[in-house]
């Protein structure tokens, strides 16, 4: 049984796009700035060849890589989770998703008001976890729902548990999700609760669900399941792919607990992929300008790689990747356009193979299609690793 273990550390990237100037994101290069950290080792990494990869400049290049490696440079236009996730799984999304850097239009709003029956704050782009305590007080008071955007394709909707139920917080992102259609198509919206009192108000990260708008094509997901494989979900991809695709999910409460449900399943049989996200250093670290915080979470990782690496079966094939960059050392606390590392590892992979840039992240589903010998194939390169 074949078995490929895609294991995505959210937001890692490995250097500024050539067209990273577009997106304001000259000079960010994620992994770079994390290693200047007295919290980052990723020596397990470094010897599968992380550090080798062109632009990553983390620490010192390994002689004898057990991996390959490469960096991927993204085709489609974005930098956020929804579009890096497809393309890795081989849509190329042409288009850019909406956003809404003055807030979302009146009718938008008058709508989803009128829908929910609920009074509707803010409206404007925000820190998640600032909006919460400068507006925490106002909704509890209201009972009504803080919406707010960021930079990215998101319709992001808080309320606090004591006067808004999650179930009910839930039901009313659904609503927002079927609204938001056409040129309002957010990629995700998000249910955000938060608890707390006064000035100490937290958002309950566990209990977050992304509502993700529907993949616009068929992706490996799709195929794999059609075909009959098992395609297995730790983390927010089951959002992410509005649940297509999927034979089997885990949510997690976040890395450490990831980790450990993808070396649990890697100790079951099963025959395809399993897909895992791992979001703590975007969703903790990076949108908070963390530097030391996001070192620990990757070396955090990295202390478990023996782990999963040490499950591996004969043909299983370990790939490591990123969906975008958020750079936590520039004053920005957004996603960065960068490209993403790449570092393939198994007893039927190559040693020491350098990549290079690979245009298109597209490939990582090509590549697994054609290692797991699909009748159905997607366009993008087809990596030499085997």
């Amino acid at each position: 049984m074949k078995r490929v273990i895609l294991i995505v550390l959210d937001s890692v990237g490995c250097g500024a796009a050539p067209d990273a100037a577009l997106y304001g994101d000259e000079g960010s290069n994620t992994i770079h700035a994390v290693s200047l950290s007295p919290e980052f080792r990723m020596e397990n990494m470094r010897r599968l060849g992380l550090m080798n990869i062109e632009g990553a400049d983390a620490g010192e290049k390994c002689e004898s890589p057990l991996g390959s490696f490469g960096r991927l440079q993204e085709l489609s236009a974005g930098k956020d989770t929804t579009t890096g996730h497809w393309e890795l799984a081989g849509i190329v999304s042409k288009n850019p998703m909406p956003t809404f850097p003055d807030g979302f239009p009146d009718e938008i709003i008058d709508e989803f008001s009128k829908l929910t029956g609920k009074k509707i704050l803010v409206n404007k782009p925000y820190s998640g976890t600032k909006v919460i305590n400068d507006y925490g007080d106002m909704q509890r008071e209201t009972g009504g729902l803080i919406v707010y955007t960021s930079a990215d394709s998101v319709f992001q909707v808080a309320a606090h548990v004591d006067s808004v139920p999650i179930k009910d917080l839930y039901r009313y992102c659904q609503i927002a999700r079927h609204m938001l259609t056409g040129k309002y198509g957010v990629g995700r919206v998000i249910a955000r609760p938060f608890t707390g009192t006064s000035g100490h108000y937290e958002r309950i990260n566990d209990k977050r669900h992304d509502f993700s708008i529907d993949p616009t094509d068929r992706t490996m997901l799709d195929i794999l399941k059609d075909e009959n494989f098992d395609v297995l979900s730790v983390g927010k991809i089951i959002d992410i792919f509005a649940g297509r695709g999927i034979t089997d999910f885990q949510r997690t409460t976040g890395n450490p607990d990831g980790i450990e449900k993808t070396i649990e399943w890697m100790e079951h049989d099963f025959s395809g992929l399993l897909f895992t996200n791992l979001v703590d250093t975007d969703m903790i670290y990076g949108h908070r300008n963390d530097v030391d915080g996001y070192a620990g979470a990757l070396s955090y990782f990295d202390s478990k790689l023996p782990e999963i690496t040490g499950r591996m079966r004969d043909d299983d094939v370990l790939i490591i990747t990123a969906d975008h960059g958020c750079d936590p050392s520039t004053p920005s606390t957004d996603h960065s356009r960068e490209y993403v590392p790449l570092v393939i590892y198994g007893k039927n992979v190559k040693k020491g193979i350098d990549l290079g840039t690979v245009s298109g992240m597209n490939c990582v589903a090509a590549t697994i299609l054609e290692y797991l010998n699909t009748s159905e194939r997607l366009d993008g390169t087809v990596l030499p690793i085997f």
